[in-house]
């Protein structure tokens, strides 16, 4: 297994062409929104609530629901980026509470 990559590579993106092939993946623009999303969700895991992750945590959730809104719904870009917008100001002046820590703790000293 030298380098396997190439191969491995190979094998995974005729996969997915099988797969798209037979319709058996739903289509991007919902793996595009479930990936903003599960990203959000991340951050807010990961990181927990500081200053940063209040931010980037819902406001990429917002971003995977404004990208749901357009593919299912059509609803206009500039609505959606005008709502992203006001969403990202409303955040930002949330992390600017005191009771916000400004990042997460390090691992206890011992």
């Amino acid at each position: 297994m030298k380098d396997a990559s190439l191969p491995i590579t190979l094998i995974v993106i005729g996969a997915i062409g099988v797969i798209w092939y037979f319709r058996w993946l739903p289509d991007i623009d919902w793996i595009i929104a479930l990936g903003f999303i599960a990203g959000g969700i991340a951050v807010l895991a990961i990181e927990r609530i500081n200053k940063n992750s209040i931010v980037t945590g819902p406001f990429l959730i917002t971003v995977g629901v404004g990208w749901w809104l357009r593919d299912q719904y059509r609803v206009s870009w500039t609505l959606i980026i005008s709502a992203l917008l006001v969403v990202l100001g409303v955040l930002m002046l949330i992390a600017r509470s005191p009771g916000i820590p400004e990042k997460r703790g390090g691992a206890p000293k011992i």
